[in-house]
């Protein structure tokens, strides 16, 4: 299964290609040139994954966003999904359902906020699962994707080796580590990620 199409663009930062669709999810630190986005994904408020600045560099007329209710109210776009913990959506040609991400020993993240990660499916019926900024839950456990983008910087969100728990229990068949080397974490809780999970991992470099 080929993810080539998955860019790391540093953090919780991911743009996905889909044939002529480019989809983001919480655009942070964009590097120049980025590609126009067709859909934008933004899991919560928190600073570095709903950035307006960010956002109006790819925006276009007809970008469709995908927002929790918080978030979705500061948006002044006329193509706004609002997302809640459960729902499913179709925004542009992708179809999308989104888990609550949440925090269970810690304050950062309350479920009572209504934050949420994402399942995508693409057109050619790959999954792929952008988990927010989450602890691991009984709904992350629930997921089942192809491809599971994961945090492992801990102090916000899991450990590195929470998240190769979490992953040998939910079995996605490729796991990219994120939420690491910017504000918390190392490419070393993506190696423990590497060694500790079943399946396969792919460690990116940031495409910045």
């Amino acid at each position: 299964m080929s993810v080539d199409h998955i860019h790391w663009l540093g953090h919780a930062t991911f743009r996905v290609d889909d044939g002529e669709t480019a989809i983001y999810f919480d655009p942070w630190k964009l590097p120049a040139g980025a590609p126009k986005a067709d859909v934008i994904l933004i899991t919560h408020g928190h600073f570095d994954h709903h950035s307006a600045d960010d956002i109006a560099k790819i925006e276009k007329a007809d970008t469709v966003f995908v927002a929790p209710p918080d978030v979705a109210s500061k948006l002044a776009s006329k193509h706004v999904v609002t997302a809640v913990p459960g729902g499913s959506y179709q925004a542009g040609p992708i179809t999308v359902t989104a888990v609550a991400a949440y925090n269970i020993n810690k304050d950062f993240h309350p479920k009572s906020n209504g934050w949420v990660g994402y399942l995508v499916t693409l057109s050619n019926g790959q999954r792929v699962y952008h988990t927010g900024d989450t602890d691991v839950t009984p709904e992350l456990h629930a997921v089942q994707t192809d491809v599971a983008l994961i945090p492992c910087g801990g102090t916000y969100t899991m450990t590195a080796a929470e998240a190769a728990a979490a992953a040998n229990v939910f079995k996605p068949a490729i796991l990219i580590p994120m939420h690491w080397g910017d504000i918390v974490g190392s490419r070393d809780d993506a190696e423990v990620v590497a060694k500790a999970f079943s399946g396969k991992t792919v460690i990116r470099p940031a495409e910045r």
